[in-house]
């Protein structure tokens, strides 16, 4: 379902359908850029679990009044988290987790005719946090210019995978990405793990002067949850050192629990107001007796966007639209 405000979300309409069915984690972006083709389509992107987890776009040319038929990718993909961004010249790029261990991409070029099947961005790899549920679903945003962003949980960068560190790809068509970089959140080998990422990116910025901020929880070896931000005013060249915005550290036991371990939610997301950054997370008290004290927050009055002096470093691997055959290693 989908509500559409006028007014900057002062008032919402009824809800209007989508589409029906065993579905799940929809995400909906908007063509604002007056100069295109399609300005005024909406795209929304969801997966279809009965159908082992299918991906499925539906597309508005009317601002989400009426909405399409769903469609498949070209090549019928599976996954998670799908993402969809807008650029300005109306190319819709959609980053997600595939069922097939990596994060992928598709795009339209038609204003949601028809999607292409999705290329590689990386393989994943991921250091499971015992009793907490998480995965390496991504985050994805896009500057002024159109260049596309994404992020995620990885250990690649750490030996024997002991533990993740967040990671980023660009892209500025959505087919061919850049190396993946390691955020230097802290230092290789900290034993720190660094999860669930929820980036934002400054449109009003783009390429070596895009303003990017990052929010993500961590915690250490005997897991107590923390949130942290880290940003960066050169397109993620380097970063700032990181800032902890939760006062008290989470005992894992005081999170909802799941057949899949207790949890924060399985993404978040960021977003920049007035050029200031408002981190959404999920933080958690010791329950009241057998009710939980778990809530969505954010910073009262944004954070401010901060240069820094710390390298990302990189695995010094560009993948291009070629396809990747499961048993192979990207890294």
């Amino acid at each position: 379902m989908t509500n559409r405000s006028t007014n900057g979300g002062l008032t919402w309409s009824n809800p209007i359908t989508v589409a029906t069915g065993s579905l799940d984690k929809n995400w909906i972006a908007c063509d604002n850029t007056s100069s295109s083709a399609f300005f005024g389509h909406c795209y929304t992107e969801w997966d279809k679990t009965s159908s082992s987890n299918l991906i499925q776009m539906s597309t508005s040319a009317d601002g989400g009044l009426t909405w399409g038929t769903a469609k498949a990718t070209a090549g019928n993909n599976h996954g998670l988290g799908g993402q969809p961004l807008v650029q300005p010249n109306g190319t819709v790029v959609v980053p997600f987790q595939s069922s097939a261990g990596r994060i992928s991409a598709f795009t339209s070029t038609n204003g949601g005719s028809s999607w292409t099947s999705a290329v590689n961005i990386a393989t994943i790899s991921d250091h499971a946090i015992s009793g907490l549920r998480t995965e390496a679903l991504p985050s994805a945003e896009i500057d002024g210019s159109g260049k596309v962003y994404v992020v995620w949980q990885d250990c690649r960068f750490e030996a024997s995978c002991a533990a993740n560190d967040i990671v980023m790809s660009t892209s500025t068509n959505g087919t061919t990405w850049s190396a993946v970089t390691r955020i230097p959140i802290d230092a290789v080998g900290s034993g720190i793990d660094h999860i669930i990422p929820g980036i934002a990116v400054d449109k009003s910025t783009s390429g070596s002067t895009a303003h990017i901020g990052l929010g993500f929880y961590f915690c250490s070896s005997t897991c107590q949850l923390q949130v942290g931000f880290v940003s960066s005013t050169n397109g993620g060249t380097t970063w700032s050192t990181s800032t902890t915005l939760t006062s008290t550290p989470m005992n894992l036991t005081w999170l909802a629990n799941t057949s899949q371990g207790r949890m924060v939610g399985d993404y978040i997301s960021s977003s920049f107001s007035n050029g200031v950054v408002f981190p959404i997370f999920a933080v958690a008290s010791a329950p009241v007796g057998t009710t939980f004290q778990e809530s969505m927050f954010t910073v009262s009055t944004g954070l401010t966007i901060a240069s820094g002096t710390l390298l990302a470093s990189s695995d010094g691997v560009v993948v291009t639209t070629h396809h990747v055959p499961t048993s192979a290693n990207a890294r």
